[in-house]
C-alpha cells in the first residue's frame, strides 16, 4: 500500500512541477478566433463515436441472406418438380393428346387426294403429254382468234350501218328545195274543197265542243314545220283530200309527205299514215284539175319522202290538191302531218302565159 502511494506520488510529481512552473509563467494572450477554434475542438472530443453505420450494414446483410435462401429454395423445388416422374407423365400425356387431335383433324378436314397418279410417269411420257396439251392450247388459241375476227367484222358492219343510219337521219330532213306550202310564205287551206275533220263522238267530252278547248288539230297544221307525234290533221276514214292555196302560181315539180315513224309513236305503229295518193294541179278558173301523178308513201322507208310530179310541159298552178286513196290499215281515220310543194314560183310577167297550161 505504501509502495502504491509512493509510486503515485512519484508519477504525479512531474505533473505538479509542471503546473507549478506554468503557474509561475505569465498566461498567453489568445484572440477570439483561436478561442472559437478551441471550443469547437473540445466539443468534437466530447462527442461519442458513431456506431449506427455498422448496425445498418448488418441489417442489409441479414436481408440479403434471407432472399438468397428463398431463391435457392424455390430453384431447388422447381428442379425437383421437373425431374419428377409425375411431370414427365403429364408432358407425355399432353403431347399424345395434341398429336391425336392433329391426326383426326387431318383425316376429316383435309379432302382425300383422289386424282393422285397411281404410277410415276417416265420422261418420254411426260414430254408426250406436255406436247399434246400444247397442241390443244394452240387449237383453242386459233378458235379464239377466229371468234375475235368474226366479232370485229360484226362490229364493223354494225358501226357502218349505224353511222349510215345516223347520217341519213341527220340529213333526211334537208330536202334542199323551196317549200311553197308553208303558211309562213303565204300558203293556206281551201276549206271548201278539203275533207272535214275527224270527230270521235265516242270519246268526245263536253268541253271539247268549245274551240279553245278542242284538241283536234285543223288542216292548217300540215303547213307548219313542227312535226311531232299527235300534231297532225286527221280526217275520217281512209279516203279524203286537202287543197292547198299556194302563195302564187308555181310550176310544181315535186311533192313531199312527212309522217313520223312507228318507233316514236305512242302506240308503236303508224297505220294511220297515208298510203296511196294522187296529186292534181288546179288552174286559175278553180275548176280545171290537171293530173300530176299517183304515188305510194312507204312506211318502211324514210319518214320524209319526195315524189317527182308529171308536169311536162311545166305549168303553173295557184292551187294543188292531194287526194288520199288509202291508208296503212287504220279503220277510223287518216293523219296528215306535213305536205310540201316544190317548184318554181312564176313572176308577174309570166303569170299570163302560165294560165294557158295543159287541160
Amino acid at each position: 500500500m505504501g509502495w502504491k502511494l509512493s509510486a503515485e506520488a512519484g508519477a504525479s510529481e512531474p505533473q505538479w512541477a509542471d503546473r507549478l512552473w506554468r503557474g509561475n509563467q505569465p498566461a498567453p494572450v489568445l484572440s477570439d478566433e483561436q478561442l472559437d477554434l478551441l471550443s469547437t475542438l473540445d466539443e468534437r472530443q466530447e462527442m461519442p463515436p458513431l456506431r449506427w453505420s455498422k448496425n445498418f450494414l448488418s441489417v442489409v446483410f441479414q436481408i440479403l441472406s434471407v432472399l438468397l435462401y428463398l431463391v435457392g429454395h424455390v430453384l431447388v423445388s422447381v428442379y425437383r418438380e421437373v425431374c419428377s416422374i409425375r411431370f414427365l407423365i403429364t408432358v407425355v400425356s399432353l403431347l399424345s393428346f395434341f398429336l391425336t387431335v392433329l391426326w383426326w383433324g387431318f383425316l376429316y378436314l383435309v379432302p382425300p387426294l383422289e386424282n393422285e397418279p397411281k404410277e410415276m410417269l417416265t420422261l418420254s411420257e411426260y414430254h408426250q403429254r406436255v406436247h399434246s396439251q400444247g397442241e390443244q392450247l394452240q387449237q383453242l388459241q386459233a378458235e379464239l382468234d377466229k371468234l375475235h375476227k368474226e366479232v370485229s367484222s360484226v362490229r364493223a358492219a354494225n358501226s357502218e350501218r349505224v353511222a349510215k343510219l345516223v347520217f341519213q337521219r341527220l340529213h333526211e330532213d334537208f330536202v334542199r328545195k323551196p317549200d311553197y306550202a308553208l303558211s309562213s310564205v303565204g300558203a293556206s287551206i281551201d276549206l271548201e274543197k278539203t275533207s272535214h275533220d275527224y270527230e270521235d263522238t265516242n270519246t268526245a267530252y263536253f268541253w271539247n265542243r268549245f274551240s279553245f278547248w278542242n284538241y283536234a288539230r285543223p288542216p292548217t297544221v300540215i303547213l307548219e314545220p313542227d312535226v311531232f307525234p299527235g300534231n297532225c290533221w286527221a280526217f275520217e276514214g281512209d279516203q279524203g283530200q286537202v287543197v292547198i292555196r299556194l302563195p302564187g302560181p308555181v310550176q310544181l315539180s315535186d311533192i313531199t309527205l312527212q309522217h313520223p315513224p312507228a318507233s316514236v309513236a305512242h302506240v308503236r305503229e303508224a297505220n294511220s299514215a297515208p298510203r296511196d295518193f294522187t296529186v292534181y294541179g288546179i288552174q286559175v278558173d278553180d275548176e280545171t284539175e290537171v293530173f300530176l301523178g299517183k304515188f305510194t308513201f312507204d312506211l318502211e322507208k324514210s319518214e320524209i319522202q319526195t315524189f317527182p310530179l308529171q308536169n311536162d310541159p311545166p305549168a303553173a298552178f295557184p292551187k294543188v290538191k292531194i287526194k288520199i286513196l288509202s291508208n296503212w290499215g287504220h279503220p277510223r281515220f287518216t293523219c296528215l302531218y306535213r305536205v310540201r310543194a316544190h317548184g318554181v314560183q312564176m313572176t308577174e310577167g309570166a303569170r299570163d302565159s302560165a294560165t294557158e297550161g295543159p287541160h
